[in-house]
């Protein structure tokens, strides 16, 4: 590594053979996996854009090992990041799991030093994202899904926690801010003008990159959501809570990669899911063998994403309801008929603040996936760049009018609708 990389004394990046040795000298892990340690399967399967991640399987039992580099894998040592980031996914995951139980992996052991996390080896389990391409339909993901959002977002807001207990939250996670850079530029700015790591399928998805980067509505829109992101602590968010951040199979669910984790604003998380499903349901025309093949999983996609939001909005209206111990909405001012009568409706009006920030927030995260850096491999894994542009093209069309037009949609079920009809629509391309 070069010596511009900033690493603490007793980091090093572990290939497998050195990771065999710091394992055997981890008695919770190493116990764990069983047998002799020369005898452990070890393989480094890290597909993501920042970390190392191996897969190590002993005679009785496996593990998952997750280190941080100190650089962007996607890009090289050109791109310096923070070994820290393992410190507040090792934090974010420790709360998630006290939150929403058995919905994240268990963890074995944490070394700072080494910016490592070892924890479950989630199998058979698969990254959501290469099931949905596949065509895979997960019947629980919808319950699973908003059962941790709701509970994550709730329990570490100002409505389940004291006044010194969330300030408590916001200095513990404030020193993420190179990962929150990171979403500052490349979600909230750069997609929307001329940037030197932007790209996009050209030149067919040419005119409508270029009318992304002149609308001046659409810029105030983003401006707006990054002024929220970047000032509104709401609540613990995962940061990255998307199709690629979830593994699955049919029956179980579990959310991974939390190292994006800071005290932000809760729509933020609600709208990441809500955009990777749009984008994949707009994704399947380059994944059918024929021209209505996968209308069935489409159909699923949509009632996947109605269901997460709503599942989400009705759970967490009920955490208010029965576990709000929190200094927000203090219950003294509320004890009388007409106080509840008054407080029942600010939760409405608060939900429907919260899903316009949720459609703004994932138009922002629509555009960046097909504009900016770090794409899709939902759209990236279409061989046929005009079938894929196409798709884009749809998909841009409705992210900008959730960011411009929140109010059209007083629904998760408008947003689908929309989509529908999108998809029946043929942009013009260039090229």
């Amino acid at each position: 590594m070069t010596a511009l990389l900033k690493v603490p004394p007793g980091y090093r990046a572990h290939d497998p053979e050195s990771l065999r040795v710091y394992l055997a000298g981890v008695p919770a892990v190493a116990e764990r996996l069983g047998g002799d340690p020369a005898a452990w399967r070890i393989e480094e399967v890290g597909d993501g854009n920042l970390n190392l991640v191996f897969k190590v399987r002993g005679p009785k039992a496996g593990a998952a090992v997750k280190q941080a580099l100190p650089y962007l894998r996607l890009v090289g040592e050109g791109w310096p990041l923070p070994l820290e980031r393992a410190h507040y996914e090792h934090m974010a995951l420790t709360h998630e799991a006290r939150h929403a139980p058995g919905l994240t992996p268990e963890i074995y052991h944490y070394d700072a030093t080494l910016a490592l996390i070892a924890m479950e080896l989630l199998e058979p389990h698969i990254i959501m994202r290469h099931g949905m391409i596949a065509g895979t339909v997960y019947p629980k993901f919808a319950e699973d899904l908003s059962t941790f959002a709701a509970r994550t977002l709730f329990f570490t807001s100002d409505l389940a926690l004291s006044a010194a207990e969330k300030k408590a939250m916001i200095a513990a996670f404030a020193g993420n801010t190179e990962l929150c850079k990171i979403t500052e530029d490349l979600i909230f700015t750069e997609p929307y003008m001329v940037a030197e790591r932007n790209r996009w399928t050209s030149p067919f998805l040419d005119p409508h990159a270029e009318a992304i980067r002149e609308d001046g509505d659409l810029k105030v829109a983003v401006s707006r959501l990054k002024a929220k992101f970047m000032g509104l602590a709401e609540a613990m968010l995962h940061g990255d809570l998307h199709t690629g951040s979830i593994m699955l199979t049919v029956e179980d669910t579990r959310v991974i990669d939390p190292e994006f984790a800071f005290m932000g604003p809760m729509g933020f998380d609600t709208g990441a899911v809500i955009a990777n499903l749009l984008i994949n349901y707009f994704s399947q025309a380059g994944h059918e063998d024929g021209p209505g093949e996968r209308d069935a999983y489409r159909r699923w996609v949509l009632e996947a994403t109605a269901g997460f939001w709503n599942g989400f909005s009705a759970k967490f209206l009920k955490l208010w309801e029965k576990e709000a111990t929190g200094d927000a909405y203090p219950a003294p001012l509320f004890a009388s008929p007409e106080g509840r009568l008054r407080l029942a409706g600010e939760r409405q009006a608060w939900m429907l603040r919260l899903f316009a920030d949720t459609l703004g927030f994932a138009g922002a995260k629509m555009v960046r996936r097909i504009l900016g850096l770090a794409h899709n491999i939902d759209l990236e894994k279409i061989a046929d760049e005009r079938v894929r542009a196409s798709a884009e093209a749809r998909a841009l069309k409705l992210a900008r009018d959730m960011m411009v037009n929140t109010a059209a949609y007083p629904s998760i079920e408008a947003v689908t609708a929309q989509a529908e009809r999108l998809n029946a629509w043929e942009p013009k391309l260039g090229g």
